[in-house]
């Protein structure tokens, strides 16, 4: 009993690390924010993010419900090729995203650029 808790442990650890360490690249855009796919609302000014598609169905644990994805309510810093970089909430998905690619809140994306820009390339992201 007590080798199989043990080897329970080590694994849930090693799934768990392997979630942390996700990362991303692409490029970065903003969007008008309303209820997003995790269930939650937000505004033009809250920094949240929509992560791409491929990257939000294939979470580890996501179900058919996207409310209930573990993506949800995480941590991601993204980082410009001249390293400026903001820290935000995923609470959504970006259905028009290429796979790597980030959809922010105008605030967001404003630490990062001018709006007048609309797209960054060369993002790194980096989920918590």
């Amino acid at each position: 009993m007590r080798f199989s808790t043990v080897l329970l442990a080590v694994a849930s650890a090693a799934s768990l690390s392997m979630v942390q360490a996700l990362t991303g690249a692409g490029d970065a855009t903003f969007f008008d924010p309303a209820v997003g796919a995790c269930g939650i609302f937000n505004t033009d000014a809250d920094f949240i993010v929509a992560v791409d598609a491929a990257t939000f169905d294939s979470f580890p644990g996501a179900t058919a419900n996207p409310n209930n994805n573990p993506i949800c309510n995480r941590q991601l810093t993204a980082t410009t090729a001249d390293g400026k970089s903001v820290t935000v909430t995923v609470t959504d998905r970006c259905v028009g995203c290429a796979q790597g690619s980030i959809d922010l809140t105008p605030s967001a994306f404003s630490q990062l650029a001018s709006t007048d820009v609309g797209r960054l390339h060369g993002v790194t992201w980096t989920l918590a």
